[in-house]
C-alpha cells in the first residue's frame, strides 16, 4: 500500500457488498475526500460470490477513480453455516462480522505503510466490526444509507416496552416512534422484525452499537427529514450529520454489463411526449410472482397510460438476485405485448437514475427503496408506493402519511400479501398521472429544488459535511506549518 504524503490522513470504509449499500457508501467516501485536500478515502472491499455485479461495479469504479479514492480488496471470509441463520438479514450480518479479522489486518497494513487513519466508517450490517476500531484506538463512525426515520425506529427498539409491543400478536397496534410525525401502524414494520427472531435479535444488537460511534452520517437532508433529524439530535445519540442526497448521478450506464442494451429504451422514451410515461421498477432485489405480474399487466392495459415496465424474474436460489427473463413474452398474459405495442415497453434491467431523469417520465411506481426515493425526488418525479422488502414499508408510510410526497398503491405489501388487483393499480395510476395527484406533484417539484440546493456550497448538507470534517480532524495534530492545508468550506 502506497504511503501518504505528510499532512494527509486516511478515512477507511467497510460497506456491505450489495449495490444498494455499496454505491452510496462509495459516493459518500468520494464526496468526503473531495471536501478536504487532507483526506484520502479507502474502501475495504468485501467480495461476495453471490454478488458478481458488485465486483463489476468495483472494478469499473476503481479503474476511473481519482487519486483521493481507492479500493483495497479483502480476502474472502468463510460464510456462515446454514444452521447459524434463518433470515437473509442474519446471513448478511453474520457474514460481515466474519470479516473482522481481515479488516484488522488491512488496517494494520495501512499503518505499517505509514498511513494515518482518521476514522473507520461502517454501515448497518458491518457495525460489529466496530470492535476492531476499538482495539486499534481508531474512532469509528456510522454511515447510514437508509432514512433518518428508520434510524429512529432502530433506536426506538432499544426500549424493552417497544420490543414487547412488536413481539405481541396484536397487529392493530400503532407505535409512537419519535422519528415519525404520525404514529406508525405495526403492519408497515419490516418483515425482519415481525417474522424472523434471529433477524430481530441482531437488528436490536446493531442498534445498540450506534451509541458507541463518534458520529452518524445519514444519506438524507434537513429539508426532507427535518422532523426525524430533530428527534435524533435531541436524543442521546452521538452527533448526527445529514449529508445527502448522496446519489450516483452517472448511474450504471457507465459500468453495468447490460448498459449497451439500453439504447433502445432511451430511443423509445425520446419519442414519447413530456411527462407522459409511468415508470414501474422494483429495485435490484425486487421481483413479483406470476399472478401479480398478470394483475399489473391487466391494470396497465385498463389504465391506457404510456408505460415503461422493468420486469424481473424472481431469484432462483435463496441468496440469488432477480434476473432478466429469457423470454419476457412467456411471463406476460397472452396478447398483452401486441395490445399495448403503441403505448408501452416491457424490458428487463434498466438504468433507473437515467430513466428517472428523462423528460418523458411523468410518474414512478416504486418499491420505495431509499436510493430510489432520493433519485426520484432529485428528478422531481412523483411516486406511487409499492414496497416489497427491507424497510420499504416504513419508507412508503413516511412518504405518504408524514411528508405528502407520494401517492399510495399499497403501504404494507410484502411477500405473502394479497395481490394488488388490476383495479387497485389502475386507481393508483390515475391518481399518480392525472389531476388527482397535482398536490403531490407540486410538493415533489419543490423538494427537487431543495434536494439540489442542499448539496451546494451554501446548502444544509454541505454545512453538515463541513462539521463532520472538522470533527474528523480533531486530535490529529495537523497544525504545524509544514503539513497544515486550508480547510475547504
Amino acid at each position: 500500500m502506497k504511503a501518504m504524503r505528510r499532512g494527509e490522513v486516511e478515512v477507511v470504509f467497510v460497506a456491505t457488498p450489495a449495490i444498494g449499500n455499496l454505491i452510496p457508501a462509495v459516493e459518500f467516501a468520494q464526496r468526503l475526500a473531495n471536501h478536504d485536500p487532507r483526506f484520502r478515502s479507502t474502501i475495504l472491499v468485501i467480495t461476495d460470490p453471490h454478488r458478481p455485479l458488485v465486483s463489476t461495479y468495483v472494478d469499473s469504479r476503481a479503474a476511473s477513480c481519482p487519486g483521493n479514492l481507492r479500493f483495497v480488496h479483502l480476502p474472502q471470509a468463510d460464510p456462515p453455516h446454514p444452521s447459524e441463520y434463518q433470515s437473509a438479514f442474519a446471513y448478511v450480518s453474520l457474514h460481515m462480522a466474519n470479516h473482522a479479522p481481515l479488516v484488522k489486518q488491512a488496517m494494520a497494513d495501512l499503518s505499517s505503510a505509514g498511513n494515518r487513519v482518521a476514522a473507520l466508517f461502517l454501515d448497518m450490517f458491518t457495525i460489529p466490526i466496530a470492535d476492531v476500531a476499538c482495539e486499534l484506538g481508531i474512532p469509528h463512525y456510522l454511515f447510514f444509507a437508509s432514512p433518518a426515520s428508520f434510524l429512529g425506529f432502530m433506536i426506538y427498539l432499544l426500549d424493552p416496552e417497544a420490543r414487547k409491543a412488536i413481539e405481541s400478536e396484536d397487529m392493530s397496534i400503532e407505535l409512537p416512534i419519535p422519528s415519525f410525525v404520525n404514529s406508525v401502524p405495526k403492519r408497515v414494520l419490516p418483515s425482519l422484525v415481525l417474522k424472523w427472531k434471529d433477524a430481530f435479535t441482531l437488528f436490536v444488537n446493531h442498534a445498540g452499537r450506534y451509541g458507541g460511534t463518534k458520529g452518524i452520517a445519514i444519506n438524507t437532508f434537513d429539508e426532507l427529514e427535518g422532523h426525524a433529524l430533530q428527534s435524533l439530535r435531541a436524543s442521546a445519540l452521538p452527533p448526527v450529520y445529514s449529508v445527502g442526497p448522496v446519489i450516483d448521478l452517472d448511474g450504471p450506464v457507465k459500468w453495468h454489463p447490460q448498459r449497451v442494451e439500453q439504447e433502445a429504451i432511451l430511443q423509445w422514451l425520446d419519442k414519447q411526449p413530456p411527462s407522459s410515461v409511468v415508470f414501474l421498477c422494483f429495485g435490484s432485489m425486487g421481483s413479483l410472482g406470476a399472478p401479480q405480474v398478470r394483475e399489473i399487466a391487466n391494470g396497465l392495459e385498463r389504465s391506457g397510460f404510456r408505460f415503461l415496465w422493468s420486469l424481473r424474474e424472481p431469484p432462483r436460489g435463496k441468496l440469488d438476485l432477480p434476473g432478466d427473463y429469457e423470454s419476457i413474452e412467456q411471463a406476460l398474459p397472452e396478447g398483452f405485448l401486441d395490445g399495448t405495442a403503441g403505448i408501452g415497453l416491457v424490458c428487463g434491467w434498466v438504468p433507473q437514475v437515467t430513466i428517472l431523469a428523462h423528460v418523458a417520465i411523468g410518474g414512478f411506481v416504486s418499491h420505495c427503496g431509499w436510493n430510489s426515493i432520493l433519485e426520484s425526488l432529485w428528478s422531481g418525479i412523483p411516486m406511487a408506493t409499492w414496497p416489497i422488502y427491507a424497510e420499504q414499508q416504513m419508507n412508503a408510510f413516511q412518504m405518504v402519511a408524514d411528508l405528502g410526497l407520494a401517492g399510495e398503491i399499497r403501504l404494507d405489501y410484502r411477500e405473502g400479501s394479497a395481490l394488488v388487483s388490476a383495479e387497485e393499480l389502475e386507481r393508483g395510476l390515475r391518481c399518480l398521472m392525472d389531476g388527482g395527484g397535482g398536490e403531490v406533484r407540486s410538493k415533489v417539484k419543490e423538494m427537487r429544488d431543495k434536494s439540489r440546493m442542499a448539496v451546494t456550497e451554501h446548502g444544509s448538507s454541505h454545512a453538515s459535511m463541513r462539521r463532520l470534517v472538522q470533527q474528523l480532524l480533531v486530535g490529529l495534530d495537523l497544525d504545524d506549518q509544514e503539513t497544515k492545508l486550508p480547510l475547504i468550506i
